[in-house]
């Protein structure tokens, strides 16, 4: 059996991705069932109004920075529709090549670890490549991330700050990662180091300005041609959104209950459901394991905003799985197979039990909200409270 090397690895994750486009291509052309993803063909109008000299917008349910519709320019010229799914599939390839690079150079694995955990975590996930060549952008996002991570453990403090504004312009949630990056530059972390000012230094106030000037400059620059609309449809939008189709989240069954017509729609925690995750995912968990290793801490950071979010869709996994492999080194799951194969296993049929439900729900018309959906919601999130506790537990013990 040839050995596993860099150059092979890509190969393979570029022939996985092309072999499921190409599916794709010919599942849409003959199945009721389409293979690309709704969220695709929304990017796609929303890039057909920009160049119709309208605004992204004008698509309705276009829920995203204006900049995406202007990458994806291209899929509106004639035979170039599928554009962007190679631009996400190409985005993953990129990610899983920084993955392997960070894995070697920060992490103390040898080669061959570095390219297992990124085949089997990314490079290779057939998850990860069915959801980028469907359409999903969370590759985009991706490679931001690793690109901000690879930039904060090389010390390149104004590019990390840089890296870290353009991914929350794109989607807001990275923004969980600048007190763990704040956090992670060394120095004292006391009452009387923040009093007396000594936690504010020189590189902080770097990285500050470079994160916050980049994301300031280009809402501005988005405000200043689309107005309010973009601050609604991109950042507002989402603190008020009740979703309930395809969503793991606990909030399911309370979110359908406010999209009645019934009398529900005062519920407010639709407008404060982002505080408990926001304490957990951008306070405690920093605070917990940001000065002893960044990377997992990022990963455990993403794993409990996506649990604690109240809209959880498969592709918000990406968000994660995108990180685990700096995990992987010193996970107490690998440690303890047996353990490890339980979470796994818990993990899927978490998730393989709401989807039965789902399917009854969406496919076969039975309603199945309560108490099936509802159940099934329940019990995929307390595996992953679970799953939280015991990657926290693995930060916190790390010496990274």
């Amino acid at each position: 059996m040839p050995t596993l090397t860099l150059p092979r690895l890509l190969v393979l994750s570029v022939v996985l991705r092309l072999g499921l486009f190409f599916h794709g291509l010919h599942q849409d052309a003959t199945s009721t069932l389409k293979y690309t993803d709704i969220d695709y063909y929304v990017f796609t109008d929303a890039a057909r109004s920009l160049s119709q000299g309208d605004s992204p917008y004008a698509r309705e349910t276009y829920r995203y920075t204006p900049l995406l519709a202007y990458m994806l320019l291209p899929s509106t010229w004639e035979g170039c529709f599928s554009f962007g799914k190679l631009l996400f599939a190409v985005s993953d390839i990129i990610a899983g090549w920084g993955i392997y690079r960070i894995l070697l150079q920060t992490r103390g694995v040898t080669e061959r670890q570095a390219l297992l955990y990124s085949a089997t975590c990314w490079l290779l996930n057939p998850m990860v490549a069915t959801i980028s060549t469907r359409g999903s952008s969370e590759g985009l996002l991706g490679v931001m991330v690793i690109c901000m991570l690879w930039a904060a453990v090389s010390q390149k403090t104004i590019l990390t700050g840089v890296l870290l504004g353009l991914a929350t312009h794109f989607k807001i949630y990275p923004v969980i990662y600048a007190p763990a990056i704040l956090l992670s530059m060394g120095g004292p972390l006391t009452l009387s180091s923040l009093l007396s000012g000594e936690f504010i230094t020189l590189k902080r106030v770097m990285f500050g300005v470079s994160a916050l000037g980049t994301f300031v400059a280009l809402n501005l620059a988005m405000y200043n041609v689309y107005g309010h609309e973009f601050l609604h449809h991109t950042y507002l939008y989402h603190f008020i959104r009740s979703d309930h189709r395809h969503n793991f989240s606990p909030y399911n069954m309370l979110l359908y209950l406010v999209s009645s017509p019934s009398g529900y729609s005062e519920m407010p925690f639709t407008k404060w459901a982002f505080l408990p995750q926001m304490l957990l995912s951008a306070v405690i968990i920093p605070l917990v394991g940001a000065r002893k290793d960044l990377a997992g801490t990022m990963f455990a950071q993403t794993f409990a905003f996506v649990a604690f979010n109240k809209v959880c869709t498969s592709q918000y996994f990406m968000w994660y799985i995108v990180l685990l492999p700096f995990l992987l080194p010193y996970s107490s799951l690998l440690r303890d197979w047996k353990k490890g194969l339980l979470a796994l296993g818990l993990w899927i049929v978490g998730q393989a039990a709401w989807l039965q439900q789902g399917y009854e729900l969406e496919f076969l018309g039975n309603s199945t909200f309560f108490p099936g959906l509802w159940m099934a919601s329940l019990g995929f999130f307390m595996v992953n409270c679970w799953l939280l506790g015991i990657f926290v537990d693995d930060v916190a013990q790390s010496s990274r």
